[in-house]
Order: structure tokens, then C-alpha cells, then sequence
């Protein structure tokens, strides 16, 4: 793969990973509770699940791209248009990140990471996602697609946990800015609006 298309999807990737979303909250909410460590371990179960959607799109959109041209270039932009949904299913919500602490069950360590995988694996809008985005970065005229997607879904990985133990170490001065800076949120708000249309026109461009 070219150095330009991973460098252009670490940026996408860093984008969509540091968003507001139900991961990150999940994160977030296990080390305000309870410590960095337990979210770490989180993190760590949640980016274990993203192997098996990685390996269901690898061979999946491998089979299409190798058989249908036309049909590769249907799933890209019904990609698009799934992202740009996000993006208006995000303007229509309320930019407000709820990080009340209060009722947090405490897990083990092995519990924590056995549950972020099981919470990763069974949401299928995880592989609706990953289908929708991984295309723009695979280079049909390189061959061997399901390496690839394969290398696309390790950097992910490796990203996504980084930022997410990050998010676990500097829990408690995150959620104290979250909580005392309203604007914060609607500027949250907006780059995910943003970077899901920006990644969506990026999709359809030859």
C-alpha cells in the first residue's frame, strides 16, 4: 500500500476514534469509576472485537471486488450515503455527552475485556461501519485486497487503542473539562458531522 493512503486513513481513523461515541463514552466511564486500568481493559476488548469484522469485510468485499467491479463501486456509495445518515442522525441529536459517574457496575479486569469484545463483536452497525469506510482506501489495481484490508484493520486497531487508553489515563481532567465547558460539545458535535461527510465525499472520488 502507498505511504499516502495509510497516512490518509490514520487521519480519518484518529478522527472518527477520538468522535463522542458509545466506545469511547464506555471508556471513559470505566476509568472515571473505577481507574485507568479497568479502562484500558476495556479499550482492550473493544479493539479485539474489530479483528473478526475486519476478517468478515476481507473476505467478503475481496469476493466482490474480484467478481464485480460494478458491484464494488455500488457498496462505496451505499457507504457514502450510510455515512452521510450518521452525519445528519448527528446534527439531529442533542450535543450533550453525558458522563454522570454514578451507577457504574465494577468488573473484573478478564470481565472488562471479555464484555468489550462481546459488545464489539454482536453490533453489527460496527461491520456496516467498517464496510462503509474501509473501501475508500483499498487499491483495486495493487491486488491482494484481503491483505489490505487486513493492514487497514491492524492500524485501526493499534490506533483505537491508543487513543482509547489515553482517554482512560487522562480521565478525570477530561471529564472535569467536559462537564464545565458546554461549547466543548457542540464542537464535538460538529466535527463528527464533519468528518463523517468529509470521509463520505472521499469515498466517491475516482
Amino acid at each position: 500500500m502507498e505511504t499516502q493512503t495509510i497516512i490518509s486513513f490514520l487521519i480519518a481513523s484518529i478522527a472518527l476514534t477520538v468522535s463522542p461515541g458509545p466506545d469511547n463514552i464506555y471508556v471513559l466511564m470505566q476509568s472515571i469509576s473505577h481507574g485507568k486500568k479497568y479502562g484500558i481493559a476495556t479499550a482492550f476488548g473493544l479493539v479485539s472485537g474489530i479483528i473478526i469484522h475486519t476478517s468478515l469485510i476481507a473476505f467478503g468485499v475481496s469476493t466482490v471486488i474480484q467478481n464485480s467491479p460494478k458491484l464494488f463501486f455500488a457498496i462505496k456509495l451505499i457507504g457514502a450515503v450510510y455515512l452521510l445518515f450518521l452525519a445528519y442522525k448527528v446534527y439531529r441529536s442533542a450535543a450533550k455527552i453525558d458522563l454522570d459517574s454514578g451507577a457504574v457496575p465494577k468488573k473484573s479486569i478478564s470481565g472488562l475485556i471479555k464484555q468489550g469484545f462481546i459488545m464489539n463483536v454482536l453490533n453489527p452497525k460496527v461491520t456496516i461501519f467498517f464496510l462503509a469506510f474501509f473501501p475508500a482506501f483499498i487499491d483495486v489495481s495493487a491486488g491482494n485486497t484481503k491483505r489490505q484490508i487486513f493492514v487497514l484493520g491492524f492500524l485501526f486497531i493499534i490506533q483505537a487503542f491508543l487513543i482509547f487508553s489515553a482517554l482512560s489515563i487522562v480521565a478525570d481532567k477530561a471529564t472535569s473539562f467536559l462537564r464545565d465547558n458546554n461549547k466543548f460539545d457542540v464542537i464535538l458535535k460538529w466535527v463528527q458531522i464533519v468528518v463523517f461527510i468529509g470521509i463520505a465525499i472521499f469515498i466517491m472520488l475516482p
